[in-house]
């Protein structure tokens, strides 16, 4: 062979590594997950994490995910660093964003929603991703994910709720939304703050008392500061929850890779949330047992009142988005229904 030809061979060999290279990197994308729950979380571990091992799985690896040990901004900042490109995929609350753009999603965060995080995650990813068209709601993302958790408790260290007036006086942290407005009406001070501020906010006397879930108790090591925990029947408030992706992360993906990634998502990921949430629930029970905290049901009267109010929020609520031709009363039912709720 001659020189000549050596080169052209070297030419050719080198330009067909590069093809190769530049193919193999189109076919592989990794993608971030930013994360603001404690890593030991359950719903990291019980979740996340094993849905992002999932999407390599079902991809071939060809998609990967990392899930980061520190989050790249605060929890409320989350749903824009995905729109924004800032993550390519981030988890969180709708009630924390401080405009109405989830309206539709408050149908999660009523009072008497569910007693089991597995059905009413996915009673609420069916409904509000189906006829209420959740979707819409999240511009610059791709829906991956929606889910609630168990029921919704009110926990506080002052007093026991024997009657309506005794909420008055309390300073409660509540995560924005639907519950802030029920508990004004009861008569208590709410205050925003995210979970991973209620541990000092508590311990200091900052406020008296949270709404969360029994599993919240232990995971932000709040049980040697609370002495009562009050709960009603599909609980008195739910919190609703997104994981979305960048929508042109998303877009990047093959077609192929985007279907078996939604294979696992959705009502997939709704039903593995859902189990994370009720395993931690039971588990949370022993230790708030030990840690001498009363867990008492709403007395009839307090329960009474609640229904008459959380009824008043529903129907302001049904209306405000029947004006964009959605059936909130219909929708609603058909959620409790789901969800096992008899209300």
């Amino acid at each position: 062979m001659t020189i000549k030809n050596k080169m052209l061979a070297l030419l050719a060999g080198a330009a067909f590594a590069t093809t190769s290279f530049a193919t193999l990197a189109s076919a592989e994308t990794q993608l971030a997950l930013s994360s603001w729950l404690p890593p030991r979380h359950p719903i990291v571990v019980g979740a996340i994490k094993p849905w992002a091992k999932q999407v390599e799985e079902v991809t071939e690896g060809r998609v990967t995910v990392r899930v980061l040990a520190k989050p790249m901004g605060p929890p409320p900042s989350h749903y824009d660093m995905a729109a924004d490109g800032i993550a390519d995929i981030t988890y969180g609350l709708h009630s924390f964003t401080t405009d109405d753009r989830f309206s539709r999603s408050r149908i999660g965060q009523f009072s008497f929603i569910g007693d089991d995080a597995v059905s009413g995650s996915k009673a609420f990813w069916n409904v509000y991703s189906g006829p209420l068209e959740a979707q819409k709601e999240h511009e610059g993302v791709k829906l991956l994910g929606l889910f609630v958790h168990g029921p919704g408790i009110f926990h506080n260290n002052a007093r026991k709720i024997e009657k309506t007036e005794d909420f008055a006086g309390l300073k409660v942290r509540v995560p924005g939304g639907y519950v802030s407005e029920l508990l004004t009406d009861l008569g208590a001070t709410t205050l925003f703050m995210s979970s991973t501020e209620v541990y000092e906010k508590l311990s200091r006397g900052v406020i008296d008392g949270v709404t969360f879930t029994y599993e919240a108790l232990t995971a932000f090591k709040l049980t040697d500061d609370i002495k009562y925990s009050m709960r009603v029947p599909g609980g008195i408030y739910n919190t609703t929850w997104f994981m979305v992706m960048n929508e042109g992360k998303w877009n990047e993906i093959s077609e192929e890779d985007r279907a078996a990634i939604d294979a696992i998502s959705g009502e997939a990921f709704a039903e593995l949330v859902g189990t994370a949430w009720n395993d931690a629930d039971t588990k949370a029970l022993d230790a708030i047992d030990a840690a001498g905290i009363e867990v008492y049901d709403a007395p009839d009267a307090v329960l009474a009142n609640i229904k008459t109010l959380a009824a008043k929020h529903e129907a302001a609520w049904a209306e405000a988005i029947s004006g964009d031709g959605y059936d909130g009363v219909a929708a609603l039912a058909d959620m409790r229904k789901q969800s096992g709720v008899d209300y």
